[in-house]
């Protein structure tokens, strides 16, 4: 173990990669119950989408800790969740099985762009503004779905400016224009009252650096769901709940190739640009979601020196860690997609075990194998309520806003960019909308500026590229 994992090279024991290991499950375990929360509601099950999620969680981890030696966990990534079901199959009107089947292409696409010199290009060629922008409008998004899921919100449009998308107006989606207030609703029902109780329990846990605070927090807001009667006990089965999972991942596991799915995915020549600029969203956001991790916990760390850094520019292959890394990052989406889950993607809180001395891929050897033994909670996934997984959403995006700090705000050339791209990335409810948004405007201060050629010739073709998405969409 010593050799393999060179641990007295990275100055770290065993002992102290197995706390890094369990700290950082523990950081990271929320997105058992929040991810099926989440992918449900495409009408995939929960229990299939459990163990996709934990499957996916274990082979991406395991790659990352074996072949790269680095402390970095991996898992179905937070907003890129919510991308795929509020974004790709609520807004774009994709089944869940075609959406699984352009998150196996992302795969494809980022294991293309890794072992060649495309990633280090188009990393290269978005700036750091918007790269931080992108990541603190996530968490803008993120916390949004959590305010929403919490019940916290009401909508009110004025008569005329909505209708309805449905045979009834019982059964309809109601669709609103900018008519819509958003208001606060009244604290007086019990879904409501919990999930307040889940925001103080999250909120005090997290302040005090409990470890598990995220997961204990779900739990105890679970408990309190009993008397409230929000958390239906009736839908525990212990003795069923894990061959019930195992059934549902029969359903979704390989749905992604079949019809609806791959198959089906390119019948429709209208929605091809579409296809193409939702694969695009994906691997935009999981790229960056990943150099992000990276570079921002392993600077510090010491994890991926500065040379290490330069030759990842440089080199195409594995000739470096960092390289081994973001490889083990891109063939993990593929798998996930596979199994039946969003984008798998490197957690940052695997920043929480490299805090507590985690420095090699023993640490996440031991993510997986307790990634391994929560296959167990298969049985009270299925009762843990929106109202206990909505504060762990809000807090999530708190704790990615802090990207934005790393924008100067006082300079409008880079502020204006970054601003779009992060908020409507919330209020456009989509990531992709957000990423335009920003990529634009950018490019619009740039030409004001007399700076054209400062921006990066694959940044004006995105920016071209969801130009003509908006046109599309404009004119169908």
């Amino acid at each position: 173990m010593e050799k393999f994992f060179k641990l007295k090279e990275n100055n770290t024991t065993i002992s102290r990669e197995i706390v890094a290991g369990v700290t950082t499950f523990f950081a990271m375990s929320y997105i058992l119950f929040v991810n099926p929360a989440i992918l449900s509601q495409t009408g995939m099950p929960v229990g299939g989408v459990f163990l996709a999620t934990i499957i996916a969680a274990i082979i991406g981890t395991l790659v990352m800790g074996l072949f790269a030696n680095v402390p970095y966990a991996q898992a179905a990534g937070m907003g890129l969740n919510a991308f795929f079901t509020y974004t790709v199959c609520f807004g774009l009107g994709f089944k869940w099985q075609e959406a699984l089947a352009m998150v196996f292409l992302c795969g494809l696409v980022n294991i293309l762009i890794t072992v060649s010199k495309i990633r280090k290009l188009l990393i290269s060629s978005i700036p750091s503004s918007l790269q931080n922008a992108i990541g603190g409008g996530i968490g803008v998004f993120v916390a949004y779905i959590g305010l929403k899921n919490a019940g916290l919100l009401s909508f009110t449009a004025n008569p005329g400016t909505y209708a309805f998308l449905g045979k009834t107006p019982a059964d309809a989606t109601v669709v609103a224009n900018s008519a819509a207030v958003p208001s606060l609703v009244n604290f007086n029902t019990p879904h409501v009252l919990l999930a307040l109780l889940g925001i103080a329990i999250t909120i005090v846990l997290l302040v005090l650096k409990v470890k598990g605070a995220v997961i204990f927090s779900i739990a105890a807001t679970t408990l309190l769901g009993i008397p409230f009667g929000v958390t239906q006990i009736d839908k525990l089965s212990i003795s069923n709940g894990v061959t019930q999972a195992f059934k549902e991942l029969g359903i979704t596991f390989g749905a992604a190739f079949g019809n609806p799915g791959l198959q089906s995915l390119f019948n429709d020549p209208s929605k091809l640009l579409k296809i193409l600029m939702t694969i695009f969203a994906f691997s935009l956001s999981d790229t960056f979601d990943t150099i992000g991790t990276f570079i921002g916990t392993g600077r510090v760390s010491g994890i991926f020196s500065a040379e290490d850094e330069a030759s990842m520019l440089k080199s195409s292959g594995f000739k470096t860690k960092l390289d081994r890394a973001l490889f083990a990052d891109a063939i993990a989406t593929s798998i996930g997609a596979i199994f039946g889950t969003s984008n798998t993607t490197t957690y940052v809180e695997s920043a929480a075990g490299i805090g507590a001395g985690g420095r090699t891929g023993l640490t996440s050897v031991v993510v997986s194998i307790l990634f391994a033994l929560s296959i167990f909670l298969a049985p009270v996934v299925g009762i843990v309520p929106a109202e206990a997984t909505a504060p762990v959403l809000i807090m999530v995006g708190v704790m990615m806003l802090s990207a934005l700090k790393e924008i100067d705000w006082k300079n409008l050339a880079e502020a204006i960019p970054a601003f779009f791209a992060a908020i409507f990335m919330g209020f456009a409810y989509s990531i992709s909308y957000g990423i335009a948004f920003g990529f634009i405007s950018y490019c619009l201060v740039k030409v004001t500026q007399g700076k054209a050629k400062e921006v990066h010739p694959i940044l004006w073709l995105a920016t071209a590229l969801f130009a003509l998405n908006f046109l599309i969409l404009a004119l169908l």
